[in-house]
């Protein structure tokens, strides 16, 4: 079972952050400082970084390219060492890029794969360690519902997505039984930076703090998937076990795409 972290209990816990500079990232960084927690806060660009931790005297700024595997070793330990440990790990670093099947660009979806899943990888294997030997703490893995079933102009993003959340399934399996929470997050539509170019409409969507606080409610409720906003993430999650004859046509009136 995932562990409930009720909203006093933040206090003091440790907090990594890998992509911390804007979006879903810096608001739960917000949320969880204001809360007492000590947080890492790790992404490439340092100015977004140095900025919150100017307001916030327990956060400490690490940048990081987590596309960059060679960066994570030193970046791990010094997270690890910052604080003394770590309690939670939060990989929420993303890459969007709308593209369709004839503007196919092989580079492109090189890129996103390498942020969006194999930095995850990456990252796991330098902290999982540590919090398997302490037998406690947690990792969060931010997916999207765009990981639940094939959309329009998602070629790569979705399947990257779709990964994530069949990584964090498995996780699970391993590192619950010793003490390690997986905490899965499926948002729906958040006005982000990624998210400021769409040229479609986007139902349901919420502000980077109310992300963040569903994420910090879903841990107080030790749920492994977290996701929001309910009535359209509920309606994705249906949508995904619909019969493809069906399922198909629903989209295309859904997106006009």
């Amino acid at each position: 079972m995932n562990e409930r972290i009720a909203s006093e209990h933040w206090a003091g816990r440790r907090v990594w952050i890998i992509g911390a500079s804007s979006g879903i990232g810096e608001a739960l960084a917000r949320q969880l400082l204001v809360m007492g927690a000590y947080v890492v806060l790790s992404a490439r660009r340092r100015e977004p970084l140095d900025a919150l931790a100017g307001v916030f005297g327990q956060a400490r700024v690490l940048p990081l390219d987590a596309s960059d595997r060679g960066q994570w070793r030193a970046a791990a330990a010094e997270a690890q060492s910052v604080y003394g440990g770590l309690d939670l790990v939060v990989f929420v670093a993303g890459r969007y890029e709308p593209q369709r099947a004839w503007e196919l660009d092989t580079e492109r979806v090189r890129a996103s794969f390498e942020l969006n899943v194999l930095s995850v990888y990456d990252g796991l294997a330098q902290v999982l360690p540590q919090l398997i030997e302490q037998g406690s703490g947690g990792v969060m893995l931010v997916a999207s519902v765009s990981g639940y079933t094939g959309l329009p102009k998602a070629l790569a993003y979705g399947p990257t997505k779709a990964a994530l959340i069949n990584l964090a399934e498995s996780l699970y399996f391993d590192l619950a039984p010793l003490g390690v929470s997986v905490y899965l997050v499926n948002p729906g539509f958040v006005a982000t930076p990624m998210t400021r170019g769409n040229d479609f409409p986007m139902p349901g969507l919420v502000s980077p703090a109310e992300a963040a606080q569903a994420m910090v409610k879903g841990m107080a409720e030790g749920r492994f998937e977290i996701r929001f906003p309910k009535r359209f993430t509920w309606a994705m999650r249906l949508l995904s076990r619909v019969p493809y004859r069906w399922r198909f046509g629903l989209l295309h009136r859904m997106t006009g795409l």
